[in-house]
């Protein structure tokens, strides 16, 4: 018989808000993407310059993985192979590849042309916490909580993944929504104070409470 597996922590960004574990952290009212994601940034305190040259997806899901992990995942405990990133959106990285095809009017920016590949996120997060574990990124037209329910677990029953940041990062011109899960087998009582199953009928209620 398998471990349960446990949402450990999660993370909610839309409608200019960032919610933790059900709890508002920040909000921007009346700011464009770009200007509540710069505010957040400075607001959290986070020191990593590489920040101001990424698109907007790469922006959402990096500073949403920051709030996720603070004051609730123990890195220590894991090996880098034993952490991983699975991320899903409907647009993919359309919102940089319409930047990019603008500037090719003029002259391409290879500083958009990084970011045409919605796994650059990943690669963003893992590289900043030095994650080495399984990760992927899947296109779907809406937040498939069966499918990311039950490839995570199927990564955690093979002894791929001991920890584990999965969900939904979109973003397309002003519109954006992001909802991203912590998932562990073991339960830390000194840091993990929200804890709920991992099933797709928790990830969907903590998604769709935020998205409207």
């Amino acid at each position: 018989m398998q471990a349960p597996l446990h949402i450990t922590a999660s993370c909610v960004i839309n409608n200019n808000r960032f919610i933790k574990n059900e709890q508002l952290v920040f909000e921007k009212e009346h700011a464009t993407i770009a200007e509540f994601l710069v505010s957040a940034y400075q607001y959290f305190g986070v020191k990593y310059p590489k920040f101001y040259k990424m698109d907007s997806l790469c922006k959402m899901g990096w500073l949403a993985t920051e709030l996720l992990l603070k004051d609730t995942f123990d890195k220590e405990k894991y090996q880098p192979e034993e952490t991983g990133v699975v991320l899903s959106n409907a647009s993919s990285s359309l919102d940089a590849d319409i930047k990019y095809f603008d500037s090719v009017k003029e002259m391409a920016s290879p500083a958009l042309f990084v970011y045409t590949l919605p796994n650059i996120v990943i690669g963003e997060i893992s590289i900043y916490h030095n994650f080495k574990g399984e990760n992927a990124f899947f296109i779907s037209e809406t937040f498939d909580a069966e499918f990311l329910q039950l490839y995570v677990s199927n990564l955690f029953n093979n002894n791929i993944l001991q920890a584990c940041i999965c969900g939904w990062v979109e973003v397309i011109g002003a519109e954006y929504m992001t909802a991203l899960f912590l998932i562990e087998k073991e339960i830390h009582p000194q840091i993990n104070q929200t804890v709920i199953p991992f099933t797709n009928e928790n990830l969907n209620k903590i998604y769709q409470l935020h998205n409207g």
